[in-house]
């Protein structure tokens, strides 16, 4: 395979790996850096150090971080169990198949079905489903702003 190619790959899995920040069916960040670890070792590391891809490495790790904690506060803070974080995760994937407003809601209806059907009590599994939702947003929020954090990095150690 060509470095030319590589660097298509690259760029496609950096791509990928933003859209994956936001759908829920996709690994955004880590996706982010290994399109950009391929870049880097497709140009021999003459650009992108091995210092960049580390600190790269560690933005990802808080990523991925920011992500698992920021779900679990959501639904912890509105007291559900662990079935309405399930049922969120579920509902996040299912509706990545009615667009925009799947990917809005089915976090909120996944933890509300799941926390009802756990609970049988409905005020608890709508607070659960706001919860999660919540968690899911910020968790969504972290990961956009470092992968875009990632980007700049990475273009900063090209430039210099």
């Amino acid at each position: 395979m060509g470095v030319e190619t590589l660097y298509v790959v690259a760029g496609l899995m950096v791509l990928l790996g933003l859209a994956g920040t936001v759908l829920p069916a996709l690994p955004g960040v880590p996706l982010v850096f290994a399109g950009m670890l391929l870049a880097a070792w497709a140009g021999d590391f003459a650009h992108i150090g091995v210092l960049t891809v580390v600190v790269l490495a560690l933005l990802t790790a808080i990523a991925v971080a920011i992500d698992l904690v920021a779900s679990a506060f959501g639904t912890k803070i509105a007291g559900a169990s662990r079935w309405a974080f399930l049922g969120a995760a579920v509902g996040a994937l299912l509706g990545l198949f009615f667009g925009l407003p799947g990917l809005l809601l089915g976090p909120f209806v996944g933890a509300v079905a799941a926390e009802a059907l756990a609970t049988q009590n409905l005020q608890q599994a709508t607070r659960a489903g706001v919860g999660a939702s919540i968690g899911l947003l910020f968790g969504a929020i972290g990961k956009i702003a470092l992968a875009f954090t990632m980007l700049g990095v990475f273009a900063l150690a090209l430039l210099i």
